[in-house]
Parts: structure tokens; C-alpha cells; sequence
């Protein structure tokens, strides 16, 4: 049994990370949250031109046919450079087109998707709820509210969850659909609210009976592959900081306690990789258990991802807890991972749910 990426799948990786080192150094990602209304247009469009969006659209609609395993692997990457990005809610529209859409909407839409020519968006929550939506489709309208909806005033389509299990279709600039900016700490991810006054929208025609699980199992593995990118870069942030400042006369990292806090965040993060792995395999290879594991994946990391970023605050000091400091950012980008989807707490209670406890 083989327990290591492939040499393409870390060739993969090399090749976003080499591609965000230029173009989302730390001076670009103080800039977005000074501005969070831009969209990351020159990261979007490497992204789009390495074909990340393409990568699990089959390969009949234009993409690549690959896994979700080869899809988290470089959002490992994504989350470990904070990258802002609209990448998450284009894949969760993409999986909804390909579990739920009929041929021709398939048709129509996924090539776009695929090109990254129509940036898509996926709306669920509602009043906090992320899993039992309530909105329902009357004579082709629908009228109600969804929260926290990613990029959603830069997406051409918004797939929006229904009751029952169903998906429709909204484009950009449809009557009675309002876009209301809403006041997230992840600045780099903005989120938004849909007013929806009976707006025309295009029911998914497919089998809408087993997208539901797919669609959240995807978010839930690409949330925990974030979150591991994401708290082993605080692990080296912290590190690096404790080897250059000095206190005392001598670098902090010679602190016995210091040295302990480091190795604890070490030891947390390094376990982390092989369970978002499991997950994607899981969902890629084993359908029957792919829930649980997802379940449990964005549990654990997204906890220890908040719990790592806290230490690296705490490592830097009282410059950890600043705008200028990167660290700020990281934490904020656990919070965005922890509460995306439903918090810890609801997952493991889905964990156990599925295993019959």
C-alpha cells in the first residue's frame, strides 16, 4: 500500500507553491486586508492557467478528471500561504453541477467552470445552519436569505442549496437577487448575504438525491487540507521568529519554555497531514466511509489549526497580536476554517452519528 504522494502529485505541489512565493508574499496579503472588496485576480487567473479548477471536472466537460486528493494537496499549499482566493465555493458549484446537474446543464456550464471562464460561488447557510437548508423553488423563484456565501459579489453563478436535498442555478444580476458584504476577520476569503425577493432561478435537473453528501464531504476535506497548510506555516513562523529575536542577549528560542510551547505546536501539526489525506482518499475510493472521515478531518484540523495559531501569537509576543505582524492573519484564517461549514463540535457529532455510537 503506498502512504506517499506521487511524484506528480509533488511535482504538483512544488509547482503552486513556487507560483504563490512570487505572487502572494506576505506584502500582497497585508494588501487584501487593507482592501478585502478586490478580487485576487492575478492569483485566480494562475491558478485558472495551471488548471486548478479544471482539475476534478471530468474530463468530457473539459477538465482533468483527477481526485480530491490531488485537488487538497494544493489547497494544503493555498492554506499554508494564506492565499486569498475564490477557489473553495468554485469547487463546492462545480461538485454540485457534477452530482446534481443534468446533461445539458452539465454541459453548459461545467467547460466554463472548468476554463475558468464564469467564476461560480455555492450558498447553504441559513440563520447558521450549514446542513438543513430551507429555501424552496416555487414556479422557478425563490425568495429567503443565505449567509456567508464566499466571492459572492464577484461570481457570475451562484449554485444555491434548496429544502429537499435540491440545487438551482443563479446568474449574476438576476431580478431580486441583493449582495450584501458582510463583516468577516478573514479578510482574505470575503463572505456575503443573499437577499433573495422571488428571484428567477433554474432548478438543478439531475439525481439530487446524492449530492448532498459529496458536495459537503468535498468542503470538509478542503477546509481540513487548509487548515494543515495553514498551522504548519505558523509552525515555522513561530520557529523563525524565536531563532532571530533576541532577549536578554540571546535569541528567545533558547528559552526552556519556549523551546517546549515550540515542540508541542510541532507535535500537533505533524499528525494533522495523514488525516485530511485519509479523507480524500476516502472520498475518492471508499464512498462508505468517506462522511465519517471527512467528518473528523475538518474537526480535528480546524481545531488544531486555531489552537496552533493562538501559540504562534503568543510566541511573537506583543507583535503577534498587530496589524502589521502575519500572524494575525493565520489566526484569523483558522477562524474562517473552524466556523466554515460548522464548527468542531457539530462535526464530531456527525463522527459519531455515522459510526453508530
Amino acid at each position: 500500500m503506498e502512504f506517499l504522494l506521487s511524484e506528480e502529485q509533488l511535482e504538483i505541489q512544488d509547482t503552486v507553491k513556487r507560483f504563490l512565493d512570487k505572487h502572494c508574499p506576505s506584502t500582497a496579503l497585508h494588501s487584501y486586508f487593507d482592501d478585502p472588496a478586490q478580487l485576487p485576480e492575478a492569483i485566480w487567473q494562475g491558478l485558472v492557467e495551471m488548471g486548478v479548477p479544471a482539475l476534478i471536472v471530468p474530463e468530457a466537460f473539459g477538465g482533468m478528471g483527477m481526485t480530491l486528493l490531488d485537488l487538497a494537496i494544493i489547497a494544503e499549499v493555498l492554506g499554508q500561504a494564506a492565499a486569498p482566493n475564490p477557489l473553495l465555493g468554485h469547487t463546492l458549484a462545480t461538485q454540485a453541477l457534477i452530482y446534481a446537474g443534468s446533461p445539458a446543464q452539465q454541459e453548459k456550464w461545467l467547460p466554463k467552470l472548468a476554463s475558468g471562464e464564469c467564476l461560480a460561488s455555492f450558498a447553504t447557510a441559513e440563520s447558521g445552519n450549514w446542513l438543513a437548508p430551507s429555501l424552496s423553488c416555487v414556479n422557478g423563484n425563490i425568495t429567503g436569505q443565505k449567509q456567508h456565501v464566499p466571492h459572492a459579489e464577484h461570481a457570475q453563478l451562484i449554485v444555491v442549496a434548496l429544502a429537499g436535498g435540491r440545487y438551482a442555478l443563479i446568474e449574476q444580476g438576476a431580478t431580486g437577487l441583493e449582495i450584501s458584504a458582510e463583516n468577516v476577520a478573514d479578510r482574505t476569503r470575503p463572505l456575503a448575504s443573499l437577499n433573495l425577493n422571488d428571484c428567477p432561478a433554474e432548478l438543478l435537473d439531475g439525481d439530487c438525491g446524492n449530492a448532498a453528501e459529496p458536495i459537503l464531504n468535498t468542503a470538509l476535506v478542503l477546509l481540513a487540507a487548509d487548515s494543515f497548510g495553514g498551522a504548519a506555516q505558523c509552525v515555522d513562523m513561530a520557529v523563525d521568529y524565536a531563532k532571530t529575536r533576541e532577549q536578554f542577549g540571546q535569541p528567545i528560542g533558547k528559552f526552556q519554555a519556549l523551546k517546549h510551547q515550540l515542540a508541542n505546536m510541532a507535535v500537533d501539526v505533524e499528525p494533522m497531514r495523514g488525516l485530511y489525506w485519509h479523507a480524500a482518499y476516502a472520498f475518492d475510493q471508499e464512498p462508505e466511509t468517506a462522511s465519517r472521515q471527512a467528518a473528523l478531518a475538518k474537526a480535528h484540523l480546524s481545531d488544531r489549526f486555531l489552537h496552533v495559531a493562538r501559540e504562534t501569537v503568543q510566541a511573537h509576543g506583543g507583535i503577534g497580536y498587530t496589524w502589521e505582524c502575519d500572524a494575525q492573519i493565520f489566526i484569523k484564517r483558522a477562524l474562517f476554517n473552524y466556523t466554515f461549514m460548522g464548527n468542531a463540535g457539530l462535526h464530531r457529532k456527525r463522527a459519531a452519528d455515522l459510526a453508530d455510537w
